[in-house]
């Protein structure tokens, strides 16, 4: 273990989250929130003093270098010290009465799951609220992801620091450098963020709610500033047009590069994204035709409307809501249900499973029921015109396996709570998949203040493995990481 080259690493990236929290340090200055501003300033000076002594007792004569192992190691650190420090200012302003509270605050921030324990949130300052939503598009893309993009990393390769951080069962290399992969990765993510903006703001919506939303959409987080969530805006407007950009926050962001190089052609074949549309489509005309059916909404149109919204905001794992779910016939919040465990493409900003690992399952199932019929029979496993290796169907296989298994367990912790089946269940998995809105008592209209502070670190924990794909955390508990 390069322990040397981690806590430099560590000490710098520390210093970079320091400097985007000048953002928020400004809004608070400007806004004249005098508490919220002495709260960053706390943050910002304990990442100073803790930082530079490391990299001055380190020196600049120590070479960096960064293993696979010592990847997982600094990835793993960098989200907990970056949710610890980013819970300073809403401690000191008191945002929430506990420190469990505020780390899971902005853990559900980072890792965007959008799950919060604020019973009140417009009663809060605007910086802090503007720093939360931040989080979210901060985690969206990913906080290493950004660092190794914005910085020469020091002379160190990125390339198993992204692998570490990237979401889904593939790594995407846009351009022979990972650095320049990394650049390409944010400027998109940049681009569609600027274009959100601009739309809200052209729908009545300030700079500053449009920002907020935008942050929260494409981080596919579900922060809002508004007590209601998206539906506190009361627009159809605002409704299309963050649909579809939470739509295209669940994409794989690869696809956008391959549209920018004009190959179109790949995009449409690509088998992860058809069957994305085609489950959002599927499942948006199943609820809609339930809903309208039932009695629900009178318009088929209505039903349409609020179907479309919350199929998409529960697939993507963003965790906006309009209305309360919770209220639909039984049908339709199974059809939620199951796309809690779908969730975004690979390397989307979106959490779940990832529909490329579902997309496998079924192909592996299938070519297993025809070498039951014809045991001398070679099924390849092919999603759109790509082969998937056997090493990569077990890997994938494995990762389902461990993700039901540690939703579970989580399960049993938050059952110590004494809430009822329904939310204990329900809030395992929404923290586990990073969606942010569940059922029962964590539903739409409800929060996770209902929880102690051992239940909250346990929910903290459960996000953390989920963003970062349950290996990168699990393999710090194993004697093979420490011994090698």
């Amino acid at each position: 273990m390069n322990w040397k080259s981690v806590i430099k690493l560590l000490a710098y990236i520390m210093l970079f989250i320091g400097l985007l929290m000048l953002i928020p340090t400004s809004i608070a200055y400007y806004m004249e929130e005098k508490e919220a501003l002495t709260g960053f300033i706390i943050a910002e000076c304990m990442i100073l003093l803790c930082s530079v002594p490391a990299i001055m007792m380190i020196g600049n004569k120590e070479e960096l270098v960064i293993k696979a192992r010592d990847s997982y190691l600094f990835v793993t650190l960098t989200w907990i010290l970056a949710t610890f420090f980013g819970s300073i200012p809403l401690l000191y302003t008191k945002s929430c009465p506990t420190f469990s509270q505020c780390y899971f605050e902005i853990m559900s921030g980072f890792t965007t799951t959008g799950a919060t324990t604020f019973t009140v949130i417009e009663d809060k300052a605007k910086s802090i609220l503007f720093w939360r939503s931040m989080t979210n598009w901060l985690g969206g893309m990913g906080i290493v992801v950004l660092f190794v993009a914005v910085l020469p990393l020091l002379g160190v390769k990125g390339t198993g620091l992204v692998g570490a951080e990237s979401v889904g069962p593939t790594k995407d290399k846009l351009t022979p450098k990972i650095r320049y992969t990394a650049i390409a990765l944010w400027s998109i993510y940049l681009a569609i963020s600027f274009m959100e903006v601009v739309l809200l703001a052209l729908g009545g919506l300030d700079l500053y709610e449009a920002t907020t939303v935008t942050f929260a959409t494409m981080g596919a987080a579900g922060f809002c500033i508004k007590n209601s969530s998206i539906g506190g805006f009361e627009s159809l407007y605002v409704d299309i047009i963050v649909t579809i950009f939470m739509f295209l926050a669940g994409m794989n962001f690869a696809l956008f590069f391959k549209i920018l190089q004009r190959k179109i052609n790949k995009v449409i074949r690509d088998g992860e994204f058809r069957m994305y549309y085609i489950v959002v489509l599927l499942f948006t005309l199943l609820c809609a035709i339930n809903l309208t059916v039932s009695g629900v909404y009178t318009n088929f149109f209505t039903s349409i409307r609020y179907a479309v919204f919350q199929v998409v905001s529960v697939v993507t794992t963003t965790g906006f809501a309009t209305q309360d779910y919770c209220l639909w016939p039984t049908f339709s919040k199974m059809l939620l249900l199951v796309l809690f465990f779908i969730g975004g493409c690979a390397g989307s900003a979106g959490g779940g499973i990832k529909v490329i690992r579902i997309r496998t399952l079924f192909t592996l199932g299938k070519n297993t029921l025809i070498r039951r019929l014809h045991p001398r029979a070679v099924v390849p496993a092919r999603i759109g015109d790509d082969f998937i290796a056997q090493e990569t169907i077990l890997g994938i296989a494995g990762f389902v396996g461990l993700y039901i298994a540690t939703g579970l367990v989580g399960a049993v912790f938050f059952a110590l709570s004494g809430m009822d089946m329904i939310t204990c269940f329900s809030a395992s998995f929404l923290c586990l998949g990073n969606v942010g809105i569940g059922f029962g008592s964590v539903g739409p209209t409800g929060n996770f203040s209902i929880f102690s502070d051992f239940i909250l670190n346990v929910g903290s924990f459960l996000m953390l493995v989920g963003r970062l794909e349950l290996f990168t955390v699990y393999a710090l508990f194993t004697r093979h990481f420490w011994r090698g």
